[in-house]
């Protein structure tokens, strides 16, 4: 027995093989280790295991950093670092000497149970070729790894981690697939379709629809969702059914997995995404304040809101003009009149039971009326398929004959672009005489709504009095300070009613 010290260092490359039972799982690598430490009469005085790749740096595994601050630590002790082989030491040729280095500065020397180091330069040449082999290997593997996911990719299939809705299942005889994952797909459905029609404005409403489900997981300790999440959400492709992969090469494609939402509805949420948001965009627009920004002083400004704080301590809140120069330039209005006014009004637009019955044969002729019209609308959808295939040919074709890049380059983005019109059509196509909904279940949620405005305006679900601001009336309500709301301009159904 020696008074040498021992460190034992254990490799694998994921954390699935941290727990192998069989060749080179952690348990196994340490168990021959410390065989060998006792064959040598070393003692062993401690164990870093890792299980992360790093690509090769040393650095960026957390048991080597600590192996070496370990090292640092105790300056006054010679250990020997053993470990099992020498690719679980270094699989980077320039990483391998680096850390070789460091060890040495650190005054400890290095012991592999199937390599002999040499202090030769023939010793060092083989050292160097035995790293630069598993260099190689491990480059090899990576580039077969990118291409096994780059040919699922190409067959429709998602091989990354799938995006917050969805989870993988594999099915009896295919491939693993990506399904939604309930109820989180059906909160996430109802966002972004929210967002597409604009009842959600800017980024932050989705933000606060989200927060506000007690399904969606929550990533903040606060119970909040990240921004970061909700721009994801907004931005994926996969969501709509269909995949790309830009570094790859991978263009756009339709998925083998089913989409929560459609295509079309994806782009009209980018569209939104560019475009300047309508919607009072405002750290401050909150669930206390529903009316702020919809309702505007008779000097055309909307309306904005504040809590005060009274002589006894309490907050109460109000409503006034922002604009200086109006006459009612911070003037307060109670909350409760202003929103109580608005209240009965939209009681008296409710309309009467005995409308009722013409409202439901109106709905069903309409339904018949559309119904007729899908086969007409097929018709154009099909042409207008053809046009699109037959503008991609053209292109292709001037593509051809250019030679300019900057021509070509704007060729290549006309395809891009016809190609997503392509997709939009196909898309209609499919969808074309099937209805998303039955007749019965979509008149009764059109009369729910257009009988029942006011009975929706009390459940005080912030999400549902926003829908009745947007779908109710035509644009915003003005107030004259002293006289009430003036007549709005409501919508369509509303009218006819």
């Amino acid at each position: 027995m020696t008074d040498q010290k021992a460190i034992i260092y254990c490799r694998v490359s994921h954390s699935k093989q941290s727990k192998a039972h069989v060749g080179s799982g952690l348990d196994s690598q340490e168990h021959r280790c410390r065989a060998y430490a006792a064959s040598k009469g070393y003692e062993v005085e401690a164990v870093f295991p890792d299980d992360v790749s790093a690509g090769g740096d040393f650095m960026a595994r957390p048991g080597m950093a600590a192996l070496l601050a370990y090292l640092e630590a105790r300056p006054e002790t010679d250990f020997v670092v053993i470990f099992d082989d020498l690719k679980r030491f270094s699989r980077d040729t320039i990483f391998h000497w680096g850390l070789r280095h460091q060890l040495a500065a650190y005054g400890a020397s290095v012991e592999c149970l199937n390599f002999t180091f040499e202090d030769t330069p023939e010793g060092e040449f083989v050292e160097t070729i035995v790293a630069a082999q598993g260099q190689l290997e491990r480059k090899q593997n990576q580039r077969q790894t990118v291409q096994k996911m780059k040919a699922c990719l190409e067959r429709g299939h998602w091989p990354f981690q799938p995006p917050i809705g969805y989870k993988r299942l594999r099915e009896r005889g295919k491939s693993k697939i990506l399904v939604r994952d309930e109820p989180v797909a059906s909160i996430i459905e109802q966002a972004l379709n929210l967002y597409a029609n604009g009842t959600l404005q800017i980024m932050a409403e989705v933000k606060r629809y989200l927060e506000a489900q007690p399904d969606f997981p929550k990533d903040l300790p606060n119970g909040g969702v990240r921004n970061q999440k909700v721009k994801n959400i907004l931005n994926r492709v996969l969501y709509a059914g269909y995949l790309e992969h830009e570094p790859w090469g991978v263009g756009l494609r339709p998925a083998q997995h089913e989409g929560i939402i459609s295509y079309e509805t994806y782009l009209k949420i980018q569209e939104r995404l560019k475009g300047r948001s309508y919607a009072p965009a405002r750290k401050d627009l909150n669930r206390d304040f529903v009316l702020r920004g919809f309702v505007y002083c008779d000097c055309g400004t909307p309306l904005t809101s504040c809590w005060s704080k009274g002589g006894s301590g309490n907050r109460h809140p109000y409503y006034h003009c922002p604009k200086k120069g109006c006459k009612h330039y911070g003037k307060s209005i109670r909350r409760a009149d202003i929103e109580g006014e608005f209240e009965e009004l939209l009681q008296s637009m409710q309309p009467k039971s005995e409308l009722h019955h013409v409202a439901c044969m109106m709905f069903e002729e309409l339904w018949r009326d559309q119904a007729q019209r899908q086969q007409a609308s097929r018709l154009s959808l099909e042409q207008q398929r053809e046009e699109a295939k037959k503008e991609i040919e053209r292109l292709l074709e001037r593509i051809v004959d250019a030679e300019s890049s900057t021509v070509i380059r704007a060729f290549e983005n006309k395809i891009e672009k016809v190609e997503k019109e392509l997709l939009v059509f196909e898309e209609k196509l499919a969808n074309c005489g099937k209805p998303a909904r039955e007749p019965e279940r979509s008149l009764r949620t059109a009369l729910e709504f257009v009988g029942k405005p006011y009975d929706i305006w009390l459940t005080r679900n912030f999400e549902n009095q926003r829908a009745v601001l947007k779908y109710a009336f035509t644009g915003g309500i003005g107030y004259v300070r002293g006289e009430g709301l003036r007549t709005p301009e409501v919508s369509l159904p509303f009218k006819v009613l």
